[in-house]
C-alpha cells in the first residue's frame, strides 16, 4: 500500500476537486462489477443478475468480499439485512481499510445476539495502525427484518457513521491538537461474516448455536456515486458526484444543526459504550479528542 507525502497529497486533493467539478454522475450498482468474493469457498454469492450479494457462515467457515476499487474520500452507502434469529457469537463487518500493519480503517461491526435481543453496532476508527476508539450502539429497529442503509461519509474534515440517514457517530479531523486522521491512504471496502463467540456476545458468555447455521447476511443497493476511486498508474483520483454541476458538496460536508440534534438523540438513548467515558482504560487521561468531542 502506497503512502503519499504531504506535497503529493495536496496535488491529489487538487485533482480530486477538478474531477468532481467536471465529472458526470455514474449511477447503478452491480455486484459483479463492483466487488469480488474474496474468501469462503462458495459461501459468498452474487445473485439476481448482480443486484444482491449474500454472505454465510457455518461451523467450517465464514465468507467475505472486497471492492475492486480503492477509495480516497467519499460517501458510501450499503443496504444490509443482518442475520435473523439467534445470531449469538457471529460478527458481520462492513468497513473501509487500507491494509497493512500501519493501516487506516473505518469500521462498522454488527455483533450477533440471542433471538429477541438488540444487535450491538460496534464502530471504530484506525489511523496508522492504531484504533482503540470504540463506540457501541443499540439500534432502534430490528435490523434483521428488512434492509437498512448503513453509510460512511469520509472527507478531509470528518468521518460520519449513519444508519438510514441518522448519524450515529462523528469523528472530526483534529490534527491541529495532535490527533491522527485517516486522509492519506486509499481504502478498499470490505465485508465479512465470521464466528467470534469468544467475545462477540456478552463478552463471550453466549456461544454460537451451530444448529442455527448457516447464518446469512444480505446486501443490496451499494452506492458510491459521491466518491473518489484511486488509480495508481497515474497517481490520480477519478471521482463521481451527484452535484457535478454545482461542485463537490460532500468533500467539505459536515453535520448541520438538524443532524447534530439527531446525533445527540442517538448518543443519549442508544449508545452503550464510549471509549471517552472509560476511565479504567485510560488511567493517565483520555485521548485528546475526547475533550473536544
Amino acid at each position: 500500500m502506497a503512502f503519499f507525502s504531504c506535497s503529493r497529497n495536496a496535488v491529489v486533493l487538487q485533482i480530486i476537486t477538478l474531477f468532481l467539478i467536471t465529472s458526470a454522475v455514474v449511477s447503478g450498482s452491480n455486484y459483479f462489477q463492483d466487488f469480488d468474493i474474496s474468501w469462503g469457498e462458495g459461501r459468498g454469492k452474487i445473485v439476481n443478475n448482480g443486484e444482491l450479494l449474500t454472505l454465510s457462515l457455518d461451523n467450517y467457515s465464514g465468507s467475505g468480499f472486497q471492492s475492486k476499487k480503492e477509495y480516497l474520500f467519499g460517501k458510501i452507502d450499503m443496504q444490509l439485512k443482518l442475520v435473523p434469529g439467534n445470531s449469538a457469537g457471529t460478527v458481520t463487518a462492513f468497513y473501509l481499510s487500507s491494509g497493512g500493519s500501519d493501516h487506516d480503517e473505518i469500521d462498522f461491526e454488527f455483533l450477533g445476539n440471542l433471538s429477541g435481543e438488540p444487535y450491538t453496532v460496534h464502530t471504530n476508527v484506525y489511523t496508522q495502525g492504531k484504533g482503540e476508539r470504540e463506540q457501541q450502539f443499540h439500534l432502534w429497529f430490528d435490523p434483521t427484518h428488512d434492509f437498512h442503509t448503513y453509510s460512511v461519509l469520509w472527507n478531509p474534515q470528518t468521518i460520519v457513521f449513519s444508519v438510514d440517514s441518522t448519524p450515529l457517530r462523528q469523528f472530526k479531523n483534529l490534527e491541529k491538537i495532535g490527533v491522527p486522521f485517516p486522509k492519506n491512504k486509499p481504502m478498499k471496502l470490505y465485508s465479512s461474516i465470521w464466528n467470534a463467540d469468544e467475545w462477540a456476545t456478552r463478552g463471550g458468555l453466549i456461544k454460537t448455536d451451530w444448529a442455527q447455521a448457516p447464518f446469512m447476511a444480505s446486501y443490496r443497493n451499494f452506492n458510491a456515486d459521491d466518491a473518489c476511486f484511486f488509480s495508481y498508474g497515474s497517481i490520480s483520483a477519478h471521482c463521481t458526484s451527484k452535484e457535478a454541476n454545482t461542485g463537490p458538496i460532500w468533500l467539505s460536508q459536515k453535520l448541520g444543526p438538524n443532524s447534530e440534534e439527531k446525533l445527540k438523540w442517538v448518543q443519549r438513548n442508544y449508545m452503550i459504550y464510549n471509549y471517552c467515558n472509560d476511565a479504567k482504560r485510560f488511567p493517565q487521561g483520555f485521548p485528546p479528542e475526547c475533550y473536544v468531542n
